[in-house]
């Protein structure tokens, strides 16, 4: 594993958690094949983006965070882009988190038995737990034994997808000629912010120069972010493919992983829901992990903090993300709605976080190494997407359209 896989298998293991199970299903459930090309683009917009960040830390030794404050140099720009940032993060991470707590809460459900309050008792259990291993920072073992278990969950699907026997000739036409069925852009936007998450970023940037220290592992981490990434966007697009085929124009309302079983019944039978809810749950407690770290590398490079899992002040960032993750989960509102939020709210979010990742690759930082008119074309059309889906939906939601 490690001679193939390096830090971007954790990006993948990231995005592959509760969201993705859900977006993805509601997308494959409501829109049939249709939307499989936003998952391509978000494939592809991952690679795009995460490259930069493994390029960035490979040439200056720092993460993206340490970046952006050593190149906002004028006091208006600088508290302009910090607080933006810092809003990002803090409402994206706060939305994650509130995600990946709310899924493993309903794995947990779903593999226990329910009661009244199960609610409110379930994301402080999985806060509990998060908070447990990130105190000790001997998560790294039971991270990896998480990430088996999202795996095992996606070899799943894989699988179910050939089981379902979709119709291939649909894909392959829904890919290559893209549309946005009516009622379709949130969930475009949706499953954008699920694959392309902000934090994962800072947290690969963060990652990357603690495996590789210089620029001859340019080429090892470009390969690492293609590998990896391109398995998480197959596995996304099983997930969406055996949802469309199982339940479009089928009226299946999914708002817990009972409705999900079914998908996986023809390769589990009557075990699919016990085995759907310990893939959620383990999905949902890796990234509640993640989540936290990541929030915490990303405000600890901006302030020049030391970014130590024993500092103080680094404890205290990712607690503080932690417990918003808690309270969102637990306020009352359905889980799968939070899930969903926080997808809409990371597309929402990403044009913010690309537009700085763009500054910085083209800043003096990285001299010879900075983006070239290829590199910036394809970010700048990354942006450009995200930017005219974001404004559509808010004109949507402001009734202008």
């Amino acid at each position: 594993m490690k001679a193939q896989f390096g830090p971007a298998i954790l990006v993948t293991s990231a995005f592959i958690g509760p969201g993705t199970v859900f977006t993805a299903s509601l997308a494959g459930a409501n829109f049939g094949y249709a939307l499989l090309w936003a998952l391509i683009f978000s494939t592809l917009a991952t690679i795009i983006l995460q490259s930069m960040t493994a390029r960035l830390a490979l040439v200056t030794g720092k993460g993206l965070g340490e970046n952006i404050n050593q190149t906002l140099k004028h006091p208006v720009s600088r508290f302009i882009g910090f607080s933006l940032v810092i809003i990002a993060i803090i409402i994206g991470n706060a939305a994650y988190q509130g995600g990946n707590i709310s899924g493993a809460s309903i794995g947990l459900a779903g593999a226990l038995p329910s009661f009244e309050d199960y609610r409110i008792i379930y994301p402080l259990i999985i806060g509990t737990i998060a908070f447990t291993i990130l105190s000790f920072g001997r998560y790294q073992l039971i991270e990896k034994t998480l990430i088996i278990l999202v795996l095992f969950m996606s070899f799943a699907f894989v699988i179910t997808v050939i089981l379902v026997k979709p119709d291939f000739s649909e894909i392959f036409y829904a890919i290559f000629n893209p549309k946005l069925p009516e009622g379709s852009i949130l969930t475009v936007i949706a499953l954008i912010g699920t694959t392309v998450v902000p934090y994962n970023l800072f947290l690969h940037a963060s990652s990357v120069r603690q495996k590789w220290q210089s620029v001859d592992d340019l080429q090892a981490a470009r390969k690492d972010v293609v590998i990896s990434v391109s398995i998480g966007g197959l596995i996304s697009m099983c997930i969406l493919s055996t949802a469309a085929t199982a339940f479009f124009s089928k009226q299946i309302s999914i708002q817990s992983a009972v409705d999900l079983a079914p998908a996986l019944q023809p390769l589990f039978g009557d075990y699919a829901t016990i085995l759907m809810s310990l893939g959620l749950f383990s999905a949902g407690i890796s990234s509640a992990i993640t989540a936290p770290l990541a929030a915490a590398f990303a405000l600890s490079g901006l302030f020049n903090l030391k970014s130590e899992i024993s500092s103080k002040k680094f404890k205290s960032i990712w607690m503080f993300i932690l417990l918003l993750g808690v309270m969102v989960a637990s306020s009352g509102y359905k889980p799968v709605s939070i899930i969903w939020f926080a997808q809409v709210a990371n597309g929402l979010l990403l044009p913010l976080v690309t537009i700085y990742l763009l500054w910085v690759m083209n800043s003096k930082l990285l001299k010879q190494y900075k983006n070239n008119k290829i590199q910036n074309s394809l970010g700048g059309l990354v942006l450009l997407v995200t930017l005219l889906l974001s404004g559509r939906s808010l004109l949507n939601a402001f009734g202008f359209l």
